[in-house]
């Protein structure tokens, strides 16, 4: 088990002003009791809503924060008292902090940092020759820092967090205010990474289309408590996902027309494009039945919207 935390719990005291003189002083839970499993080698997806303890969970399971409660284990240590020997074996990515000198070129960020981590020259070039590769780094390795574009840097940033080799790779935000061409190169580059089996991979993000394109496994927190642990097809099948199949007719639809033996929820039609949302039933029952009844011109099937799953979930958490 490369992490694993039982009860993990977060508490901050906060004073707010009451009268002129008195502060009135408070306790927040910021995460309420957390327990993770992660295996060596998963891409695990970690969500939540602003507040729900994400991040928090992330610094303490590097060492930044020290827990309240409970007990926490990264590749074997414990993170605030092994804080030096972890450092050597996570990576960390963090949208709001750099790993990058700002005046330096990136090659020299990464020659430094060989030196900061200890790593061997051949280690440290084969390391470095296969981010080049999978994130087009070539271009812009001669460059300062604070002249890169916010997808260069990010792509830098990942590179300096790997050159190491780490165990663990936490990203909270990787793609945040990325354009599409950068999302696509780091999201190819993280599910090459996954794919390898040798990094286990912790992404915190707000951008749903990452877990969809990376996570086989999604954890999702609420108010600093684990409300779903499970598959994204897991989430759509609890929390009522709907699919929908989409067809466009030759002819009316028929008045009266139901699939038997499966559950529709609604029937839309403009024209002669017919919209069936569906709960229960998979959509080869309904295309299979609709053939048989209606003169199709064109079939579609609409997955569920995964923005809309989790809202739902959050909105039962409550």
């Amino acid at each position: 088990m490369i992490i694993e935390t039982v009860g993990l719990a977060k508490e901050f005291t906060v004073y707010r002003r009451k009268g002129r003189l008195r502060r009135e002083r408070r306790v927040v839970s910021a995460v309420g009791g957390v327990d993770l499993r992660v295996e060596r080698g998963e891409l695990l997806g970690y969500i939540g809503p602003n507040g729900a303890g994400k991040s928090t969970t992330l610094k303490m399971l590097t060492g930044v924060l020290t827990p309240s409660g409970g007990s926490v284990r990264v590749c074997g240590l414990e993170p605030v008292p092994q804080r030096s020997r972890l450092a050597r074996r996570i990576g960390v990515v963090f949208g709001q902090r750099s790993q990058l000198w700002w005046d330096l070129p990136l090659a020299d960020s990464f020659a430094l940092l060989r030196h900061v981590y200890r790593v061997p020259a051949a280690e440290h070039a084969a390391r470095l020759a296969g981010c080049r590769k999978l994130l087009d780094l070539d271009e812009f390795l001669d460059m300062p820092v604070r002249q890169l574009s916010l997808g260069q840097r990010m792509r830098g940033e990942l590179t300096a967090a790997l050159l190491h080799g780490p165990e663990v790779l936490f990203l909270d935000e990787p793609t945040i205010g990325l354009d599409v061409i950068s999302k696509q190169a780091v999201r190819g580059f993280l599910a090459e990474l996954g794919g390898r089996g040798d990094t286990t991979i912790v992404l915190t993000t707000h951008d749903l289309a990452d877990i969809e394109k990376l996570c086989r496994r999604l954890v999702v927190i609420d108010h600093g408590r684990v409300v779903h642990d499970g598959s994204l097809a897991e989430l759509h099948a609890s929390h009522g996902s709907r699919r929908s199949v989409v067809v466009d007719l030759d002819a009316p639809w028929p008045d009266g027309l139901v699939p038997v033996g499966a559950t529709v929820t609604a029937i839309e039609a403009e024209g002669r494009r017919v919209t069936l949302t569906l709960t229960g039933a998979t959509a080869g029952e309904v295309v299979a039945q609709l053939a048989g009844a209606v003169a199709l011109r064109d079939l579609s099937v609409r997955e569920p919207d995964i923005d809309e799953v989790v809202a739902r979930l959050y909105s039962a958490s409550r």
